[in-house]
């Protein structure tokens, strides 16, 4: 398909912070010409494309996305664009594969991001080159803290020294100049969760003068209890005069308002990302193994999980542990269901608990578990539901807080992967605005796109106004909903069939276009002539 230099999409509703308005929009190269009346009247020789009543939302930015290696497939291309997805912003939780070779990430992460098909280091200014004219959306990244950690003392459970803090910093810097978007830390992971509120703050600084956010899936878990990790947040965000960004932020609603006001209270600019879905995702090793053991090389942690006695030790001392888990509790082999292995013999595995696992294979679920982990080299990720299902009711009052932005904390690794990585922003659009009125379609187009990309310093994008960059999604708002569910998370949204990237169709009556006009986009910081932020662009 050539290069379309003019587009007029003609019939629609313009969603923007001002309301819905019935207004066509004139497509210029990969910026917004014109909207309203003045559109139709620039359009001689433009392409049309009819929208037919349907909403004109900003293109939706997933703030929080795993997607960064799995993006050069089409159908996670397919997957994304179909909820209206135009930008993703990986190198989440601190671990990512820039900078370095991406090897250590690759291995550790390989069940929630997977590899990188053509990345080989050294840092983030090659990671966005690889995207650019190869992917039909946008992708950006942040500075994933554990790998700056790895990259400098490896995998040591030990406080860092001078120089070597120095040399984080360093890195940190590097990697803010060739683009990040911000730096991220996740820890509850190796070594994240070795570094403390110190080391992070000193690592945070280069992003000060920029504005850019520091990002965290918080050390302390969740839930009840996340007042722990907020006030770790408050001293870091505070001591590096930064922005700060808390990923999957699932507690309880009111629990949320609370800690996000005790935060605005203490002068913390905090923003927060949540699915609306109560079951989370994450690798099984995190879950149910020690940090020391789960942060090995996977040949040596596969030896001592077929080893006898260490087996006997983790069931007499670690696993008593495990049930007391906020979230899981006891019926944790109840709750925790198999999502991706790469064992072989555990194929028939995917799908359910680890509960029937140890049924059908004649074991309790200590031994399923390590047996699981031990045949996959660690590689396996699981979907946990929780004991207690919260209501729609407090996931909507979570959403609806103002400092929320859209994130699927989606994982496209796995034959049976969690719903959220393909359905996210159908459910935002569908649960939460048409049916339960959380959010107005407005409020969803500050949410899901301009909050996110003014948080994240995207450039002009987040608008459909004019001089705003083409990214944009036509939804139709009586049928757009998530097919993906717990039981076929493999199926697409509904309802978005028509977007447009730097305006050109990449999605046209629900297909790929085989247009590639996304690429990795570089933060467009104060003072940054770039209000484009991806170097190669006209």
């Amino acid at each position: 398909m050539s290069h379309t230099k003019s587009l007029l999409i003609r019939g629609g509703r313009v969603v923007d912070r001002d309301g819905v308005r019935e207004a066509d929009v004139l497509i210029v190269g990969e910026r917004i010409a014109a909207v309203g009346p003045d559109a139709a009247a620039g359009a001689a020789g433009a392409q049309i494309l009819e929208a037919d009543g349907r909403l004109v939302l900003p293109g939706l930015v997933d703030a929080h996305s795993h997607a960064e290696g799995a993006v050069f497939d089409p159908e996670v291309q397919r997957a994304l664009l179909r909820q209206g997805i135009t930008t993703i912003i990986g190198g989440q939780d601190g671990v990512s594969y820039a900078p370095g070779d991406g090897a250590w990430a690759s291995t550790y992460f390989a069940a929630i991001n997977g590899p990188h098909p053509t990345y080989q280091g050294p840092g983030i200014a090659q990671l966005l080159a690889s995207y650019d004219g190869a992917v039909p959306l946008n992708v950006a990244a942040l500075v994933p803290a554990g790998t700056v950690r790895h990259e400098v003392i490896g995998g040591e459970d030990r406080p860092a020294t001078a120089d070597e803090l120095a040399e984080m910093a360093k890195l940190v810097a590097r990697e803010v100049t060739d683009g990040a978007v911000g730096l991220s830390t996740g820890l509850d992971y190796t070594p994240g969760i070795y570094a403390d509120a110190e080391e992070i703050a000193a690592l945070c600084r280069p992003l000060a003068a920029p504005g850019l956010p520091y990002v965290t899936h918080m050390r302390g878990g969740y839930e009840d209890n996340s007042q722990v990790g907020i006030e770790e947040v408050a001293r870091i965000g505070l001591a590096a005069g930064v922005p700060v960004h808390i990923s999957h932020f699932h507690t309880r609603a009111d629990e949320a308002w609370r800690l996000m006001t005790l935060l605005a209270e203490r002068g913390v600019d905090a923003s927060f990302d949540a699915y609306p879905y109560t079951r989370g995702c994450s690798i099984l090793g995190m879950t149910l193994l020690p940090p020391a053991l789960n942060a090995m090389d996977p040949g040596e942690a596969t030896a001592l999980l077929r080893d006898p006695d260490r087996r006997d030790q983790l069931r007499r001392d670690w696993f008593p542990g495990v049930d007391h888990n906020p979230s899981l509790g006891p019926e944790w082999p109840e709750l925790i269901t198999i999502a991706h292995t790469v064992a072989g013999e555990f194929s028939w595995a995917h799908g359910l608990t680890l509960a029937q696992v140890a049924a059908r294979r004649g074991t309790d679920a200590i031994d399923a578990a390590l047996d699981l982990l031990a045949a996959s080299r660690l590689e396996v990720n699981v979907v946990m539901a929780v004991r207690d299902q919260r209501p729609i009711s407090d996931l909507g009052r979570l959403i609806a807080h103002p400092r929320h932005l859209g994130g699927s904390d989606g994982i496209f690794i796995g034959a049976h992967p969690h719903p959220r990585a393909r359905g996210t922003f159908a459910e935002y659009l569908a649960t939460y605005v048409r049916e339960h009125g959380f959010l107005t379609w407005p409020e969803a187009a500050e949410h899901l796109s301009a909050g996110p990309a003014e948080r994240f310093h995207l450039g002009d994008r987040g608008r459909v106004s004019p001089g705003y960059l083409a990214d944009l999604a036509l939804v139709d708002p009586e049928t757009v909903r998530p097919g993906a569910t717990y039981d076929r998370p493999l199926a697409l949204a509904e309802g978005i069939d028509d977007v447009i990237v730097g305006g050109r169709p990449v999605l046209a009556g629900g297909d790929l276009t085989g247009e590639h006009p996304g690429g990795g986009l570089r933060a467009a910081v104060p003072g940054s002539e770039n209000r484009s932020p991806r170097r190669g662009d006209a």
